[in-house]
């Protein structure tokens, strides 16, 4: 299983409860953490690139990319 960590500007519950609603339909997915706090989120999956993920949370209208930590 592959740990995948993003940087996602989310300004309010709703936008992180939007991410938490698009990884909750991604299928591959064990688990994630959605972070509003420090604006984290982090994705366990043995089945999906890191790029998939990615586009699933950009198709919030969310600003994100990978973290560089």
């Amino acid at each position: 299983m592959t740990q995948y960590k993003y940087d996602v500007t989310m300004s309010c519950g709703g936008c992180s409860g939007a991410v938490t609603k698009a990884l909750a339909k991604l299928e591959g997915i064990e688990k994630f953490d959605v972070s509003l706090e420090t604006q984290k989120v982090t994705v366990e999956s043995a089945t999906l690139s890191e790029a998939e993920i990615l586009a699933a949370i950009q198709q919030t209208g969310k600003t994100a990319k990978v973290s560089e930590q």
